[in-house]
């Protein structure tokens, strides 16, 4: 039954070939699209945003008051697909003060936060589960009433602030949804403004051995697609074992083998980058495949 008699979809933007857009645009990949009615009603955004969710888009949100954005996301290799992750631009606290996550090396203390506590502490960065600084990777950027922003990958995990150890995906936020931001090391509440995807280059997905980081001051996990913050840490409990002990083994022979040299000399950052993997860790991928079968539907995203 046609519930709008003579009313038609209009698409009022699609491939932007004027640049009306900002340079990360999705319209400029053919990936999105603003709609609206003919009647220009915006009593019928909601059911219009319903009908477009139904129709297969995977971001659908009111960008403006004359129009709905759509846009489906970039399925084009297994970390769009599987990992969830920061920015390069992203910020993390260590001792010594701000840092990109681009520049961050393995064995840097990163500011991180207990999801039961909400107790913020400095954490080992052991590792990136997720690191690609070459790739495009679709994020959602949170501008929060402070004026601060926040950007990750919808299917990253970030701890809600509905109560201790409960965690959600990101995209799963919306404007007046509040988040967890670090102040003076103790989380407290802070209102989302205004939602919008963008298109990032570089991929950053750091695993600490709390499971957990302040990124942009905003708690979050470490961890994507499965929604429950104990799980996912106790799935990775193998590798952070493993790179815990292979970096202690480490910490031992440089000591022994190199007394003059401190554990902050240049050896220890050629050691950091040659243990990089492009993409996401094999080990994630490995989980991620088995979560698909043995992991209920409704904690997955």
């Amino acid at each position: 039954m046609n519930q709008w008699p003579g009313v038609r979809l209009v698409v009022t933007e699609g491939w932007d070939e004027e640049g009306y857009h900002p340079p990360d645009s999705l319209h400029y990949e053919g990936r999105a699209v603003d709609v609206t009615t003919s009647d220009r009603d915006r009593a019928k955004y909601g059911m219009l945003a319903r009908l477009a969710v139904e129709a297969g888009f995977d971001w659908v949100h009111y960008e403006s008051r004359g129009h709905i954005h759509c846009s489906v996301k970039l399925e084009s290799s297994v970390g769009s697909k599987f990992g969830g992750c920061f920015t390069a631009n992203s910020t993390v606290t260590t001792p010594t003060g701000s840092k990109r996550l681009s520049d961050l090396q393995i064995g840097d203390l990163i500011l991180a936060v207990d999801p039961y506590t909400q107790q913020a502490f400095y954490s080992e960065m052991l590792m990136f589960i997720d690191y690609n600084p070459d790739q495009k990777r679709e994020f959602v950027r949170f501008s929060l009433i402070s004026g601060s922003t926040f950007t990750v990958t919808p299917n990253h995990l970030v701890l809600s602030s509905e109560g201790l150890g409960q965690v959600e995906f990101a995209g799963n936020v919306k404007v007046g949804d509040r988040l967890l931001i670090n102040s003076a090391d103790v989380l407290r509440e802070e209102f989302v403004s205004r939602i919008e995807t963008v298109l990032a280059k570089g991929v950053y997905a750091p695993l600490t051995s709390a499971g957990t980081v302040v990124v942009d001051g905003v708690a979050a996990s470490c961890y994507a697609t499965v929604d429950s913050q104990q799980i996912a840490h106790w799935a990775f409990l193998p590798l952070r074992i493993t790179s815990n002990l292979r970096h202690g083994l480490w910490r031992i022979w440089s000591v022994f083998s190199r007394p003059l040299r401190s554990w902050s000399s240049p050896l220890r950052e050629k050691q950091a980058r040659q243990e990089y993997m492009v993409g996401v860790h094999w080990y994630a991928k490995v989980l991620y495949r088995i979560g698909e079968y043995l992991i209920p539907w409704r904690l997955q995203n």
